[in-house]
């Protein structure tokens, strides 16, 4: 064990370096050397290897962030396509011009939740608005949340009288019956205001149960964060504002080609690879954090 911690030790000195990605081939060797020895230092995280669920929250920019909401999620339906994982629509609240406000998808297929839970974050665009008559560059922000499909234990329950259900009709597909009926659940976390929902299932019942395992699985992430942060001693914020300054990774469409993550230094101008879903660069240089 302490060899390995040397090793990590290292390889994240050596991360460290100006001209770590000068060899990109080395850099990404070195960046997956250190993921896997952070797994086997700290043991897999419990619930790394199943699945997981996301949602992506449109924020600052109107109908650019919304429509940006939609080429994130095509990103990821991409990826996991590419790694054989299904992807079942929970949630979605679409505009006008097939842009999300909102929209909750649950990933299912090995090791999902610990191959995209470095995801979550703040994400920009910067483009030439295709919604702006007089063509002006336009920056906007979505956010990704990834939390894992939660298992309910005994030692982690919700007292029923924290929490609060709303119901509504569905505004998704589902069948006639469906959208008659007020089927869709909303649960709100009253102590916390962490909200959760779900609309695509055919009855009331089934589709509060789903919304009260991704409720279940937002706080129990909420809690890990705060816990590991307070063990590195990190000032704990209880919001994230989805706008400029909290951004994870740029997408740069104009007035050049870039896609940088802002934690790891990993860049391309091979956009519209990274767009078509090609991420694994970006993946696991983020499981290297």
């Amino acid at each position: 064990m302490e060899d390995l911690k040397k090793e990590l030790e290292s390889l994240e000195n050596a991360m460290a370096q100006a001209d770590f990605w000068v060899d990109k081939d080395k850099a990404q060797a070195t960046i997956k050397r250190i993921a896997d020895l952070k797994a086997e230092i700290a043991g897999e995280g419990k619930y790394d290897k199943g699945n997981a669920l996301m949602t992506i929250f449109s924020g600052a920019g109107g109908d650019d962030a919304e429509d940006f909401s939609a080429m994130l999620l095509n990103m990821y339906l991409k990826f996991c396509d590419r790694k054989n994982f299904s992807v079942k629509f929970l949630h979605q609240n679409e505009n006008d011009h097939g842009g999300y406000r909102n929209i909750t998808v649950e990933i299912s297929g090995k090791n999902a939740y610990g191959t995209l839970k470095n995801e979550s974050g703040v994400h920009r665009l910067v483009r030439i608005s295709p919604f702006n008559a007089d063509a002006k560059r336009h920056t906007s922000f979505s956010m990704v949340e990834v939390i894992p499909e939660f298992e309910k234990q005994s030692d982690f329950e919700i007292p029923p009288d924290e929490i609060r259900v709303e119901t509504s009709r569905s505004s998704g597909p589902g069948g006639q019956n469906v959208n008659k009926r007020e089927t869709a659940v909303r649960v709100v976390h009253i102590p916390t205001n962490i909200a959760a929902a779900c609309e695509t299932e055919r009855s009331q019942a089934q589709n509060k149960e789903t919304a009260l395992k991704i409720l279940y699985g937002k706080i129990y992430k909420a809690l890990e964060e705060e816990r590991i942060k307070k063990e590195k001693g990190m000032y704990i914020s209880k919001t994230t504002q989805i706008e400029w300054g909290n951004q994870i990774r740029s997408y740069v469409l104009h007035p050049y080609k870039m896609v940088k993550d802002h934690r790891t230094g990993a860049e391309t101008s091979q956009v519209e690879k990274i767009l078509a879903g090609d991420l694994d660069e970006f993946i696991e240089a983020e499981k290297s954090l």
